[in-house]
């Protein structure tokens, strides 16, 4: 065989494993294109086929300036003589175009921005609600105390010595006025009674004698000088009646006289309706005239009593509306400040203040501990939101949340004067604006979540 003969041979040999790598190359590439149809291959993939069809040139020649997969390809069913057909070529590269955007990768969400449904909305408990006017109220919480109402309570003294003879009411027991509280046997109270009965009998006689000497003095018996004399002592014993008719009745007693003790029986009775709140009387025990026996308040009226500072007495004023809340347990009332006092203590440097309060259930007790909250002054403002609405993502700004198309976005605000309940918004929102009140804070995690898996 000749040398041109074996030449042959062997060119002929290179191209048929060239044109069998070629074949294979395009296989490869149209059962990954069959095996994922709705999905165009990304441009690493184009360029790593472009790259295996390249290697499988056995005759060394770069094909193309650019790695791009319509250039590597050739025709699956390349001649012998090893011509190029660029229009076959073609299609397939058509085929495997690459996406412009990398695979996998979604639309970057707007930073601030939170996307909910309108179902995962309301399972998420978002409310919305709009900015509009309010009224901005500051307040000051005193602390103070139940006490008494000193205009509707009396202490109860025997105002005579005496001993206990019985007792007819008890600690805690509702009475009425008038009503028997307890009785006393007192020697005093016997002779006062008696004092009174002897000046009754001598007024008796001394008008007996004036009607007679009057009579006689007319019909011209008698001198004038005897019944001027008669109308004098008349008038006398007058007098000594009227004078023990008082001193029994400054001390609560009547004229007496009968029944169980005599003249030295004394009556204690309540001098109004209320509640015996305290007792200090047992039968048989020796009393004072100033003796604290009972002592009696209307429960359907208390005092909240607190002590006001210097720096807080200008906001304290009579008429101040007010919120009374226990301490102890929940329960409220509304009222208005009754009294400040003009001076201030030496030691506390503060002045008493006291708050009148309706009690009709009795459910303020005296020494029940309350809170005094005081409306210092009210304003108003354009634009007002709840205060649950205001959020710090970052520690620094403050923002609110507001409804967009497809979510929720977090706008910045200024913020004004707040009394806990609204805050005034400065800028940021417009009144009537939407704006979510309950639900803020879980967009804000939301928010955090969405800013973080970013970060990573």
């Amino acid at each position: 065989m000749s040398e041109k003969t074996k030449f042959d041979t062997s060119l002929s040999s290179s191209r048929q494993w060239i044109v069998v790598a070629a074949i294979l190359a395009t296989g490869m590439v149209g059962g990954a294109l069959i095996l994922r149809p709705a999905t165009k291959p990304s441009q690493a993939q184009a360029q790593q086929a472009g790259h295996t069809e390249s290697h499988a040139h056995g005759d060394g020649e770069h094909h193309g300036e650019s790695p791009a997969p319509e250039k590597a390809h050739q025709d699956a069913d390349q001649h012998q003589d090893g011509e190029h057909h660029e229009g076959e070529a073609k299609k397939p590269a058509q085929a495997v175009s690459p996406k412009t955007e990398e695979a996998g990768h979604g639309d970057k969400e707007e930073e601030g921005h939170v996307k909910l449904s309108p179902v995962q909305a309301k399972a998420a408990g978002i409310v919305v609600v709009q900015a509009d006017a309010a009224s901005i109220r500051k307040e000051m919480v005193l602390s103070g105390e139940i006490r008494f109402d000193e205009d509707r309570t009396a202490h109860v003294v025997p105002r005579v010595p005496g001993v206990v003879a019985s007792v007819h009411a008890q600690l805690g027991e509702r009475v009425a006025k008038g009503q028997l509280l307890a009785v006393v046997q007192s020697a005093a109270v016997s002779d006062q009674r008696s004092e009174l009965q002897t000046a009754q009998k001598r007024l008796s006689l001394a008008r007996t004698t004036y009607d007679r000497e009057r009579k006689l003095w007319e019909e011209r018996i008698s001198a004038e000088q005897d019944y001027q004399q008669a109308r004098a002592s008349l008038q006398e014993a007058e007098i000594a009646v009227a004078n023990a008719s008082q001193k029994l009745a400054s001390i609560g007693a009547g004229a007496g006289g009968g029944g169980a003790g005599g003249f030295s029986r004394y009556e204690l009775r309540a001098p109004l309706a209320g509640v015996v709140v305290e007792k200090h009387l047992t039968v048989g025990e020796s009393v004072a005239e100033n003796t604290a026996s009972f002592t009696i308040s209307d429960m359907s009226s208390v005092w909240a009593e607190m002590n006001v500072s210097a720096p807080q007495l200008p906001f304290v004023r009579v008429g101040s509306p007010v919120t009374v809340r226990a301490t102890a347990f929940d329960s409220s009332a509304e009222g208005r400040v009754a009294y400040v006092g003009a001076l201030i203590g030496e030691q506390t440097r503060t002045a008493p203040a006291r708050v009148a309060l309706a009690n009709p259930q009795g459910v303020w007790r005296p020494g029940l501990f309350v809170d005094v909250k005081v409306l210092a002054e009210e304003s108003q403002v354009p634009i007002a939101v709840d205060a649950k609405a205001i959020q710090q993502p970052d520690g620094k700004e403050s923002v609110v949340f507001v409804p967009t198309d497809d979510g929720y976005k977090a706008q910045v605000v200024q913020v004004g004067r707040s009394d806990g309940r609204l805050v005034e918004i400065k800028s940021g929102l417009k009144a009537g604006q939407a704006y979510v009140r309950d639900g803020s804070f879980m967009l804000k995690a939301e928010m955090g979540k969405a800013s973080a898996e970013h970060a990573h």
